[in-house]
């Protein structure tokens, strides 16, 4: 477990408590949250751990070692033992240890948007690689496809997943990513402008950390979707839609070729996504509650409003530009919010710095950078960014 701490790891931890006689976990990592790991080491037993602050000090049970270094998180995705690794981390530090882990055989279950927009074009190439060996074995093997060996974790994704489980691919006209439209979805121009940090984080149907929140709150949360979809499914960006859906409940859906419409429904709960990666084929009993459609009694859709929101598509313009563009894009978004949160940016100032971050670095040849050049890059967007005023 990478990023075993953050709200994505602590819901992944209860899935797994749920189930003692299906998993056993072998490794964790965490950012800076020592106690939180210690109390997962405790109930969890792993073989080892790993913090990111290797000044800090930790008070592990007997058998459980502490790793350190910068190449931990790689080290631990690759252990003879581990079978499959879930990734809850932010940032790029997990894109190393994805592609290490795909190339030695490990299933990885995601919920890191940075691993797939930036770096897409090599995970994807690993997880395809993967697959095809599985093919030649197997064709009907779980394992055989792409999707099989990177599963996504993110509730939009995973219902996308689901939806084209079992479908051929030549039947898919569309997918459509729907969005909750965040604590702004009918916020006057004045009221984005003078938005706090306390305001856009009281997302109305999600408990999510502060960074995928904010994203929510601006819509570059589903503009990073959209890329990750791309990928992901390997669908052209002019066929991908994103649709706002204030109740949550329909987590995405998948039109196809002959006129249909396959949707995923669900509570607005991560475990349910999460367990989906950890079980694939097979579906468990969960600790999500069921939708009740009664009570629900509506769902609506309507269009995002990208004047009020433009940062879905400065996100899509990127995908469109390629991974330079794309991985500026992540960069520049993980700059952002941090500012708009310690408060040196303004709510509409958030899209501005995407925006001036894509057209900055996202043009070039390379538009296929390695792993070396893609954390080059991330560094280059932080460091020119990182305080300032952003243009207009």
């Amino acid at each position: 477990m990478l990023g075993s701490t953050g709200s994505i790891g602590r819901q992944s931890v209860e899935v797994l408590e749920a189930h003692p006689d299906r998993f056993a976990v072998r490794a964790m990592a965490a950012g800076r949250s020592a106690r939180e790991l210690e109390a997962q080491a405790r109930r969890l037993r792993p073989h080892a751990v790993a913090l990111a602050d290797d000044a800090l000090e930790l008070d592990l049970p007997a058998g459980t070692e502490r790793w350190r270094g910068e190449d931990a998180l790689e080290r631990m995705a690759v252990r003879d033992d581990v079978d499959l690794v879930v990734v809850g981390t932010g940032g790029m530090v997990s894109l190393r240890p994805v592609i290490a882990a795909l190339r030695a055989g490990k299933v990885v279950a995601t919920a890191n948007k940075e691993t797939l927009v930036a770096g897409g074009h090599l995970v994807m190439a690993e997880a395809a690689a993967r697959a095809l060996a599985r093919a030649a074995e197997d064709p009907r093997h779980p394992l055989a496809t792409p999707l099989g060996w990177l599963r996504p974790i993110d509730s939009e994704h995973s219902a996308i997943w689901q939806c084209l489980v079992g479908e051929p691919p030549a039947g898919v006209a569309r997918l459509v990513l729907t969005a909750s439209g965040g604590p702004f979805l009918d916020a006057s121009a004045d009221e984005l402008a003078a938005a706090t940090p306390e305001r856009a984080l009281r997302h109305p149907n999600w408990s999510m950390g502060a960074k995928i929140t904010i994203d929510s709150a601006t819509l570059a949360n589903k503009g990073l979707e959209v890329i990750e979809a791309r990928w992901l499914y390997d669908v052209p960006y002019d066929q991908i839609d994103v649709v706002i859906h204030p109740q949550s409940v329909v987590h995405s859906a998948v039109q196809f070729v002959d006129g249909s419409l396959k949707a995923q429904l669900g509570t607005p709960d991560m475990r349910l996504p999460i367990q989906y990666a950890l079980t694939h084929p097979e579906r468990l009993p969960s600790p999500a509650t069921p939708p009740d459609l009664l009570a629900t009694a509506r769902l609506d859709f309507r269009a995002p409003d990208e004047g009020r929101f433009p940062a879905l598509r400065i996100a899509r313009d990127a995908g469109r530009i390629g991974p330079r563009a794309s991985a500026a894009l992540i960069a520049a978004d993980e700059v952002a919010v941090a500012r708009f949160l310690a408060g040196t940016l303004d709510f509409p100032g958030i899209p501005r710095l995407l925006e001036a971050a894509v057209r900055r670095f996202g043009e070039g040849p390379d538009q296929a950078p390695g792993v070396d050049a893609l954390l080059a890059l991330e560094r280059e967007v932080r460091a020119a960014f990182a305080s300032g005023p952003v243009g207009a």
